[in-house]
């Protein structure tokens, strides 16, 4: 059904967020709390605001305004990406999850993984570079660029890890969540690939 974009209130990559908003490549577009202030600075208004809104200070205008309790289990950002999955988007980008507090990102991350072990499609974005999980057996392409490509594991160990098109090549290989061996691989100008047979992979690559 189409793309839908979260953002929430961390670091906020306003250009990257604009660019692809005046493109035309999100469907629909979800404040997550304090995120609302961020599109509230470009002039861009979601189709919904969600969360407790205690980062925000109030309860936004919005066609579409979701309030939970400040007390709960689950955080907004959570919360949202359970919505935008329940209004059956395909996949869902998310702004304002990255740098901050280490204890949120952290707790993102681990919500990403979440989903990616449960099918769906979830990318990050912070300043400079995106986030993705995927689940073997899974494949993330990656178009002809340069920069720095990290994967770590998630799971205890990951099987069957691949990495071409890049300085270092993986070939079915396992990487475990105690290495920092998947750290600052570097593309080569060409398209690349990164593929797990099973398992949880956290891919970092430049935007």
């Amino acid at each position: 059904m189409g793309v839908c974009v979260l953002v929430a209130a961390s670091e906020f990559n306003a250009a990257d967020f604009q660019a692809r908003y005046d493109a035309g490549l999100f469907d629909y577009v979800i404040a997550v709390d304090g995120g609302f202030a961020h599109l509230e600075a470009i002039g861009v208004k979601p189709d919904m605001a969600l969360g407790d809104f205690d980062s925000l200070g109030y309860v936004p205008k919005c066609g579409r305004v979701s309030r939970f309790p400040p007390d709960k289990d689950a955080s907004d950002l959570e919360l949202a990406l359970k919505r935008a999955f329940a209004l059956n988007y395909e996949e869902v980008v998310v702004y304002g999850a990255l740098g901050g507090r280490l204890d949120h990102t952290i707790a993102n991350i681990q919500i990403f993984a979440r989903f990616s072990e449960e099918g769906q499609y979830v990318t990050a974005v912070g300043e400079g570079e995106a986030l993705r999980c995927i689940t073997g057996p899974d494949v993330l392409e990656l178009d002809a660029a340069e920069g720095i490509v990290s994967v770590f594991s998630l799971s205890d160990c990951a099987h069957g890890v691949i990495e071409t098109g890049m300085k270092y090549s993986l070939d079915d290989e396992d990487l475990t969540n105690r290495t920092s061996r998947g750290v600052s691989n570097e593309l080569m100008g060409e398209p690349a690939t990164i593929g797990v047979e099973s398992g949880t992979l956290l891919v970092f690559y430049p935007l």
